[in-house]
């Protein structure tokens, strides 16, 4: 299927220059200058990807990832001029699921781009009906339940929303309950990439604990190994 990817940037020439790059790989493309035109977009179209600027005029990248995330899942891949820790961690808090420092390769976005994509492509398999669900797509510990068929998670039978790297760090946890992954394992095999910096595993995690643990601070689920790496309880 043709993928549709959105791009916000303020900055016409870069945007016009990722969009021909884009649909030379044989990507859909819809451009906005500023989030409230993203925000528009996304409303208006079946958006698979987007790539945000994050600062921009009117509406700036920050605020339409809020925005987006209270309704979607699609991956976003924040572009900033900044290249400081701190808004890396930022931009990952709040749902992004990539960060591409400017300036930058095209080829390295599309790299990015087609990563982010192939870890959704299950999602969008699923809307259009291709797999079919058996008892084999439940994962229970406790009372947190995994749905690998339809993308949802339960805790304590109250349904959770997580973003998609979320999701994927939580269903291979669960899938190995016990097995202890160090942050780079996750990395590696989470976005298919070799980890250079692993400080996203931590802030992914901690987002995590935030929707399925009672109590993050003593988390019940999702527990750290010190100075070896994380897992999921095993026993109950």
């Amino acid at each position: 299927m043709q993928h549709t990817i959105l791009i916000v940037e303020d900055e016409k020439g870069i945007r016009e220059t990722v969009a021909i790059f884009l649909e030379n790989q044989g990507y859909q493309v819809i451009q906005a200058a500023n989030g409230l035109e993203g925000l528009k977009m996304v409303e208006l179209n079946d958006i698979h990807l987007a790539i945000i600027d994050i600062m921009m005029p009117i509406m700036d990248g920050i605020a339409m990832t809020l925005q987006v995330r209270k309704s979607y899942d699609f991956p976003i891949i924040f572009l900033s001029a900044k290249s400081e820790d701190i808004d890396k961690i930022t931009g990952l808090n709040l749902g992004a699921d990539d960060y591409v420092t400017k300036p930058f390769e095209p080829m390295e976005l599309i790299a990015r781009v087609k990563s982010n994509l192939r870890r959704y492509e299950q999602i969008l398999q699923l809307k259009s009906g291709i797999q079919t669900k058996t008892d084999h797509n439940r994962l229970i510990c406790g009372e947190l339940e995994l749905d690998t068929f339809t993308k949802e998670v339960f805790v304590s039978g109250k349904a959770t929303r997580l973003t998609a790297k979320e999701f994927a760090i939580l269903q291979l946890l669960m899938s190995y309950p016990g097995r202890v992954y160090s942050a780079q394992e996750i990395y590696e095999i989470i976005w298919k990439e070799e980890a250079i910096n692993t400080e996203t595993i931590m802030v992914h995690i901690r987002k995590l604990r935030e929707k399925i643990e009672v109590n993050p601070k003593k988390p019940k689920y999702l527990k750290v190994v010190w100075g070896i790496g994380y897992k999921i309880e095993k026993e109950w």
